[in-house]
């Protein structure tokens, strides 16, 4: 038979990527790195969504709504170092996200889809090496992205 008319639109579902956070540090900061890790703080260039509060150190992002995540981090520093980087939730390290050269080296990064509860707490961290490590300012020296994918 023929093809019936078109029904009314229905209502629009909510965005879920609206919540995000992008943030990073251009200020060529001076990390003092522990060897149970360092907090990167990422106070340039803030922009957060809905959903994620930063805080007052820019070193905490904590997410309103459990869900999964894409995760995203770069690390650029002046001179190499036998230093690891990670993402940690609630204080633990992040399985996935954790960077530990065999060499020193001046750049880190990880990307990931993880699945966070409503209050988790994610920090960009250096660690394993008592050290000085100071971030770049010809390349963001230190950048973290969070994006709620459902």
């Amino acid at each position: 038979g023929a093809t019936g008319s078109t029904g009314s639109t229905g209502v629009t579902g909510p965005s879920i990527t609206a919540t995000y956070a992008f943030a990073n540090n251009t200020s060529g900061t001076a990390i003092s790195v522990l060897l149970g890790g360092t907090n990167v703080p990422l106070p340039n260039n803030q922009n957060i969504g809905p959903g994620i509060t930063v805080s007052g150190g820019n070193t905490v992002f904590t997410v309103a709504n459990a869900g999964n995540y894409y995760i995203s981090y770069s690390i650029n520093i002046t001179a190499s170092l036998l230093v690891s980087s990670r993402i940690t939730i609630n204080g633990a390290p992040l399985a996935g996200t954790i960077n530990s050269p065999a060499v020193a080296t001046t750049s880190f990064s990880a990307t990931i889809i993880t699945t966070l509860a409503a209050g988790d707490a994610i920090s960009l961290q250096l660690f394993g090496l008592l050290a000085v490590a100071t971030l770049s300012t010809t390349t963001p020296g230190a950048v973290l992205t969070i994006i709620r994918l459902s």
